[in-house]
């Protein structure tokens, strides 16, 4: 993406980087100094989501955040897998590349699975972890994401994806625990990034994967406990309509002495719709 005229620079003052992959070239920021904490989004969002968090931060640690292969300022190639443990990998070489050490992750919906199965590959070198809104087990037996992974991620839903960017002007809306925090203004950083519909394969493989990761996402989940003991902080949005109340009691029970968080008013977008809270949590945290 070569004409970023559209990104309003005081939401988004950072310099961009990339590292070429296989796939093409991966996006990322890289702001500050000290303990790095790597971010990870998911769909169909990019960096652009942790910009509150990483201008707090970056005074006093390292903030690295990438698009995804398909994402933000990430190419979006039309021949690659999209598959989530392809993802995996390019983080694994982002790390590698940049020589990242003593890692604090954090991760958000397909962010979730991805950091997950890297802190599973890598756990030597994760320090801590902060799970927003997310999930990391196989959902093939629950209905509720059956539902939306079947339209979604099947004809029509690709289609009104494709020809509508449909996951950016209709689902991201309502996943909001109040629309009206999504401002035109806003809402833009997320439109323009997959404004063409070739542009689009990303978005679209994301949701089919939901049941069709299944038996990636058994294999992660199967080695849970050996991210047990780790320092963790569950932050929640309590008015997801994506990961509810449930998929948080989930996380407490893999984590019993996780710190908890509950953001009474936002929904599946936490660092949008409560960022100060949120980086209030985070200092919190990372000072013990």
């Amino acid at each position: 993406m070569n004409d970023m005229s559209w990104i309003d620079r005081q939401e988004y003052p950072f310099a961009s980087h990339y590292l070429d992959l296989a796939a093409g070239r991966m996006h990322f920021v890289d702001e500050g100094q000290g303990q790095p904490i790597l971010m990870l989004h998911g769909n169909p969002t990019w960096s652009f989501l942790y910009r509150h968090i990483i201008k707090h931060l970056s005074p006093r640690y390292r903030c690295v955040a990438p698009d995804h292969i398909g994402f933000g300022l990430s190419d979006k190639p039309a021949d690659w897998s999209y598959q989530p443990a392809d993802h995996v990998q390019n983080i694994v070489e982002l790390v590698e590349h940049l020589g990242l050490r003593d890692l604090t992750i954090v991760v958000q919906d397909w962010g979730g699975p991805i950091g997950m199965a890297y802190a599973l590959q890598q756990r030597a070198n994760v320090r801590r972890l902060i799970i927003l809104n997310t999930w990391c087990w196989p959902v093939n037996r629950d209905l509720y994401y059956i539902a939306f992974s079947s339209a979604m991620g099947g004809v029509i839903g690709r289609w009104l994806i494709r020809r509508y960017n449909y996951f950016v002007t209709g689902v991201m809306r309502r996943w909001f625990g109040d629309s009206r925090l999504l401002t035109p203004e806003i809402h833009r950083h997320y439109l323009q990034p997959l404004a063409r519909p070739e542009d689009r394969k990303g978005c679209m493989e994301f949701p089919r994967q939901i049941i069709a990761a299944s038996p990636w996402l058994d294999s992660l989940w199967s080695r849970r406990g050996e991210l047990q003991g780790l320092p963790v902080l569950l932050a929640w949005g309590m008015k997801d309509m994506a990961f509810r109340r449930s998929e948080l009691a989930r996380w407490q029970e893999l984590f019993p002495e996780a710190e908890v968080v509950e953001f009474a008013q936002a929904g599946h977008f936490v660092q949008e719709e409560a960022p100060q809270e949120l980086n209030a949590a985070v200092d919190r945290f990372l000072a013990h």
